[in-house]
């Protein structure tokens, strides 16, 4: 099977691509073809040693895949060969092939590609759990998403409008601009730190109920600023490059709540709630609530490219490796 390979951690230029043995069916395992692996910002933290799980290389990297069942164990009754199915595997995915416990795996509705379920689930299930399980958002609420243009700042407007609430969007430039208009913004436009307050306050007559914010950096203090009384400010991550520090009186200023947002944790310890979370975000999609995009699409051997383009903010929505 092709496959990206870390033998060393540190940097993506050091990724290799190579071809590997295709790994045995065990016991309650199915053999996935791989159509296409989502790439997200973790995916490079991993190869740069940065994310909280360390593993030691080699490893093959990538977290969300979708593709083809080609073969199932004796011992699977509930998967057969042919299914289109989307797996979250944590490690393994930058490959042409995954062999992967049957449960793990979740039929894709027809209305959802490929390649756009290869990018659903952590962007869309970070976005419903943000916004319905931490924030309690509510019909009529008005949501900020900074970094609107990447793929978690997509799915949080797609989710919030099917929740009811309206969005306004940051983004950097014309082209993610105009992405998040198409996932559902009432508004989008590009801001400054020294500017983001006063525009989205003018903007919303006073304030937002909600900040969604996977971006930190120097937004994340003006971007508190910009709530109303019992707002809440979610931190998602930082892909600005560093960890902001915010300021406290702020907080206390009208009440207002800073959440933490660490789905990928939560999902990992809480199995079946992930489970009906993913259930109810792909229902969503087969009965048209929520829109996913289609990705950019990389070829494997330009996997470096890639990571590089993602880790750099060219990237506009989601992005996938194609096999």
């Amino acid at each position: 099977m092709r496959a990206v390979l870390c033998t060393t951690v540190g940097k993506v230029a050091d990724l290799e691509i190579t071809d590997l043995p295709s790994p045995p069916l065990t016991p309650g395992t199915v053999r996935v073809a791989v159509a296409a692996a989502g790439l997200n910002y973790v995916d490079a933290l991993f190869v740069a040693g940065e994310y909280q799980i360390k593993p030691n290389p080699p490893f093959i990297p990538g977290r969300e895949v979708a593709g083809v069942i080609s073969e199932v164990a004796p011992d699977v009754s509930d998967r057969t060969v042919g299914d289109r199915v989307l797996v979250s595997c944590g490690l393994g995915g930058f490959a042409s092939e995954l062999v992967i416990a049957a449960q793990a795996t979740t039929i894709v509705p027809d209305a959802l590609s490929l390649p756009a379920a290869a990018t659903l689930t952590q962007s869309y299930c970070t976005a419903l759990f943000a916004l319905r399980d931490r924030a309690r958002l509510a019909a009529g609420e008005v949501v900020l998403v900074l970094g609107a243009g990447g793929g978690v700042g997509y799915a949080a407007i797609d989710v919030a409008g099917a929740l009811g609430a309206t969005s306004i969007a940051a983004a950097s430039t014309p082209e993610k601009q105009a992405h998040a208009l198409d996932a559902g913004a009432a508004k989008a436009f590009a801001v400054a730190p020294d500017t983001l307050k006063d525009l989205v306050r003018s903007e919303t007559e006073g304030g937002v109920d909600v900040v969604v914010d996977p971006v930190g950096a120097d937004l994340a203090a003006p971007a508190l600023r910009t709530l109303r009384e019992f707002g809440r400010y979610l931190v998602i991550g930082f892909a600005g490059g560093h960890i902001p520090t915010l300021p406290t009186n702020q907080i206390l200023l009208r009440n207002r709540s800073v959440l933490g947002v660490d789905w990928g944790a939560w999902a990992m310890s809480h199995g079946g709630e992930q489970a009906r979370l993913l259930d109810e975000i792909l229902t969503m999609v087969a009965k048209g609530g929520v829109r996913p995009p289609e990705p950019s699409s990389y070829a494997v051997d330009d996997v470096k490219e890639a990571l590089d383009d993602l880790t750099g903010r060219r990237v506009v929505g989601k992005a996938v490796l194609t096999f």
